[in-house]
């Protein structure tokens, strides 16, 4: 005979406890719920944001990023001022791993210049009987590793007596990688310098105007709307000129990031003032203000961690805003200046349309600012979501 469960529109069969109820069983409550019901809050975020493969990738990707700029000089092929007169406005070149049919160690074929008179173009070909095979962990080009202790070891080199120029060269014949790679260490760090700077200002200021309110919250407002009013280039511009040229280039640094950080704190402020006008009518923050807690601590321990998800995607938003805030003084000439190298400096190679069409490999420095600014938004999806781990 069929079981009853198997019969359409059976009751289904179910089995209530009439054991005594223990709240302190968490054996019973991990069979129950698994291992979220006492998770962390670190562990959930970690969890949902490891569902989240493109963001997982992206987070990685920004890592070895940031990574590399601790190791700048022993990454790049070249040192950042070293020039090779003899390959002015080379192009970019290839590594082959097999010649004439036979698998060989990694190598590049050694370049001939000739100059047309014509238009007076250098052109380049590649000398196939000229096999230089590539180093690895050798000695190149000297510098000092993080100005502690002078060194010559690279990641990689040309052979002896030859050249490597994998992204080509500019017009004084500077190797365009090791440039790139140079430049990461200013343009990463100053979106991370600003937006340190921008949080703290845009948490401090809207957490007030948004918990007191009053005549603060109205002349905060108004201060943020006639900041947002303005465009942002030429308020950018107009604030890089006061920077005098008589200030060093670590000064000039420290000034762009200031002015970086003083514009883009307006959008955070705005958002926190509101959240926390939401917020502070809620049943555990006036808990929190009958027992005596002040309100720093309550904004602190209890405001924003209800909105922490929405601070943290706008800190990924604000972090590439930050970097293309750079690049774009540094383009126009009024940001960072030589002997400063950012990826801004570097794309200044290319402001001519006919430098572009004759050297287009000019323009690879920009390839890293979009890749950044790409990993940044996948990531802040992957945040913003991670962070609410209890939706």
């Amino acid at each position: 005979m069929s079981s009853p469960l198997s019969r359409p529109g059976a009751p289904l069969e179910h089995y209530v406890s009439e054991a005594p109820y223990d709240p302190y069983d968490v054996e019973r409550d991990n069979d129950i719920a698994g291992p979220m019901a006492h998770a962390s809050q670190l562990r959930l975020m970690w969890w949902y944001f490891r569902q989240h493969r493109l963001a997982l990738a992206s987070g990685i990707f920004l890592l070895l990023t940031y990574g590399s700029i601790l190791f700048s000089e022993f990454l790049a092929p070249y040192n950042l001022h070293t020039r090779n007169t003899d390959f002015i406005y080379a192009p970019p070149v290839s590594v082959h791993i097999f010649h004439e049919g036979q698998l060989v160690a990694p190598f590049v074929y050694g370049q001939e210049m000739s100059l047309d008179m014509t238009t007076l173009r250098r052109n380049y070909t590649d000398d196939t009987s000229d096999i230089q095979t590539l180093r690895y962990f050798c000695r190149g080009d000297s510098y000092r590793f993080w100005n502690l202790f002078e060194t010559d070891v690279h990641l990689v080199c040309p052979a002896q007596g030859g050249q490597l120029f994998l992204l080509g060269t500019d017009r004084l014949g500077r190797d365009v990688l090791s440039r790139t790679i140079y430049g990461a260490r200013i343009s990463l760090t100053i979106g991370i310098l600003g937006v340190t700077m921008s949080f703290l200002l845009g948490i401090v200021i809207g957490g007030i105007a948004g918990y007191r309110g009053g005549i603060f919250d109205m002349i905060v407002q108004r201060m943020t709307e006639v900041l947002q009013s303005i465009p942002s280039i030429p308020l950018w511009m107009a604030l890089a000129t006061i920077i005098p040229l008589t200030w060093s280039p670590l000064l000039v640094y420290v000034g762009i990031t200031v002015i970086l950080g003083l514009i883009d704190w307006t959008g955070l402020a705005r958002a926190v003032r509101s959240k926390l006008l939401s917020l502070r009518e809620e049943d555990y923050v006036v808990a929190a203000q009958l027992l005596g807690a002040n309100s720093s601590r309550i904004i602190r321990r209890h405001l924003i961690p209800g909105f922490m998800s929405h601070l943290i995607a706008s800190a990924t938003l604000i972090v590439p805003g930050m970097i293309l805030g750079e690049t774009a003084l540094s383009f126009l000439g009024i940001g960072l200046r030589p002997p400063i190298t950012s990826w801004g400096i570097l794309l200044t190679e290319a402001r001519s349309i006919n430098i572009i069409a004759l050297y287009p490999w000019l323009l690879y420095p920009v390839v890293p600012v979009i890749l950044v600014i790409l990993a940044f938004n996948f990531l802040g999806d992957g945040l913003r979501d991670a962070a609410d781990p209890y939706k």
